[in-house]
């Protein structure tokens, strides 16, 4: 299995002490933190904006992977990595042109990455690896944090995993949605390499205790 990154969700912390629950989950061996940022137009739901993420970057040094599920991330984009973004996912069917909008987010100083719904055949989106860091996988429909883990996305995982080797392509494999230490041994045998979770870590009493159980569970403790 390869080394694994955890990027616990921000979308599940008490954000009335955010900047602790940032703070304890970097302590406690988080890689990067996950930001979900939603329109109430792509998804049924609305999050944060760039002056969450502005701030978020004051008090953490991880690299911040921003997750965009909105309906003009041609337009946002540039805010949000103004603010700190480190890495900028989107969909590629919110663009017009998604490897241009790609293309874009790289020439701005940050990662790119490209974002596949559980119901979105991979061969939708091969066009984008050419210019992406990253293909974030979806494990749930986005929109609201706490849905449980769609077990049929693992295939799909699995035929990502062997198209990139095949092709040699440098591209990360990150997964979102219902993943905690009971079944994060699955996603990363299919091939994720960064594991997005919510309310795994941040609804658990001992947020260091269940980082170290994904770990061991994927024997990378």
């Amino acid at each position: 299995m390869p080394a694994i990154k955890i990027a616990p969700s921000i979308l599940s912390a008490d954000f009335s002490r955010l900047k602790e629950e940032i703070q304890a989950v970097e302590a406690a061996g988080a890689d990067w933190l996950h930001v979900d940022v939603m329109d109430g137009h792509f998804v049924p739901n609305i999050t944060i904006g760039p002056v969450v993420v502005e701030w978020v970057r004051k008090v953490t040094n991880i690299p911040l992977d921003v997750h965009l599920m909105i309906t003009d991330p041609d337009k946002y984009a540039p805010e949000f990595i103004k603010a700190g973004a480190d890495w900028v996912s989107i969909h590629p069917e919110t663009c017009a042109d998604p490897n241009l909008s790609l293309k874009k987010i790289r020439s701005l100083g940050a990662n790119a990455s490209v974002a596949v719904n559980p119901d979105v055949p991979l061969a939708r989106v091969e066009g984008c690896f050419s210019d992406a860091d990253m293909v974030l996988m979806m494990s749930v429909f986005p929109g609201f944090a706490g849905q449980a883990f769609i077990p049929e996305v693992l295939p799909k995982i699995a035929v990502l995993r062997s198209l990139i080797d095949e092709r040699k392509l440098a591209l990360l494999i990150e997964v979102d949605g219902g993943i905690k230490s009971d079944n994060i041994d699955l996603v990363v045998r299919a091939g994720a390499e960064v594991i997005v979770s919510g309310s795994g870590i941040f609804k658990s009493p001992d947020y260091a205790a269940t980082i170290r159980a994904m770990r061991m569970k994927v024997g990378k403790a």
